[in-house]
């Protein structure tokens, strides 16, 4: 049903596992974040580190690379911008209280969360909270943002909506700070979560083994999806968070394979399977579990499209892809280099 990739580029260079990558947007650099303490920057072409940014005093929880700018978050309780160019720190973003668990830069804002039971909106320009969101009784794990056109029609500034180990998820008014919606039915910690933003529904997984659908709008909760046997650990929707859903046609046999990608191992899946999840790919949800599976889903319905079996370990990230044979892919696990398929 599919082999192994062989590595292209083997990205060895850190002296600690790694946390986090990031595959900018024109595809050329990778960044990645790791236990060192540092991030660096390689080149997707050649696999030479391009720079190396240290500067955080404990390692480095998750990282985002922009265009001209890359942003990691450390257990260090910091957030920091880079420039891309000379590895230079632009910017220490100083104000959590503890880990600082993810960041997610969109629409020009950041946003981080955080061990400390809050997550912020930051100012870019000045360093500094410009919005906290207080309310979560523990820790905030995930977090995903939207300001789609109905949702400025609404409220102005978007909506954020955070995942917490205290078995809730909550949307936010990013312009005030006010918890709009709290989404309960999870029975055990929100360790992720996607948005569908044009369909107004967020999708969390959780340690209770479900992936739970939910309108982020009145808080309603909308299906769950029941057949996971370990914790659901990573979410990927299919062109879930940008433009407008809209089916798509089939492509050509010629135009290649789908792929869905998956950490600790990454898999190619053959082709007549995945040309059927390719024409309904604006409508389907991935879930990554501890049980060792990754499981499609079809996200009106809550029905299970297929199951993928091959890892020996929990799944830790995963991330879709239909595109053309030979696109470049990367592993990442604790304890072992960055490597690209």
């Amino acid at each position: 049903m599919g082999g192994g990739g062989s590595a292209l580029r083997v990205c060895a260079d850190h002296r600690g596992g790694i946390n986090w990558l990031s595959l900018s947007p024109d595809g050329q650099r990778l960044l990645t974040g790791s236990e060192d303490g540092t991030a660096r920057l390689w080149s997707t072409a050649d696999g030479t580190c391009c720079a190396l940014l240290q500067g955080h005093e404990s390692y480095v929880t998750f990282c985002q690379l922009e265009d001209e700018a890359a942003f990691t978050c450390s257990a260090d309780c910091t957030i920091r911008k880079w420039d891309v160019l000379t590895g230079q720190c632009l910017q220490v973003f100083r104000g959590h209280t503890s880990i600082v668990n993810r960041i997610l830069v969109a629409d020009n804002q950041l946003f981080s969360s955080s061990y400390d039971r809050t997550a912020c909106a930051w100012s870019m320009d000045r360093g500094q909270v410009a919005q906290e969101f207080r309310g979560h009784r523990n820790c905030v794990l995930t977090l995903a943002y939207t300001g789609a056109p109905w949702v400025e029609e609404a409220m102005a500034g978007g909506l954020l909506v955070t995942g917490s180990t205290d078995g809730t998820a909550k949307v936010w008014q990013v312009a005030s700070g006010c918890c709009h919606q709290t989404l309960r039915g999870h029975t055990g910690a929100v360790l992720c979560l996607v948005l569908d933003a044009p369909g107004r529904t967020a999708f969390t997984g959780s340690t209770d083994a479900t992936v739970r659908a939910w309108d982020i709008l009145s808080g309603q909760q909308l299906r769950v999806f029941r057949e996971h046997q370990g914790s659901v650990i990573c979410l990927e929707g299919t062109c879930i968070q940008g433009q407008a859903s809209r089916p798509q046609r089939v492509p050509e046999a010629r135009s290649g394979w789908s792929q869905v990608c998956t950490g600790l191992l990454w898999r190619r899946w053959a082709r007549a399977e995945a040309r059927a999840h390719f024409q309904l790919v604006n409508r389907h949800v991935y879930s990554g579990s501890a049980d060792r599976t990754v499981k499609c889903w079809l996200a009106d319905t809550g029905e299970r499209v297929r199951t993928f079996t091959a890892h020996r370990h929990s799944v830790s990230a995963l991330k879709y892809h239909a595109g053309t044979w030979g696109t470049s892919w990367f592993k990442r696990a604790a304890g072992v280099p960055a490597i690209m398929f």
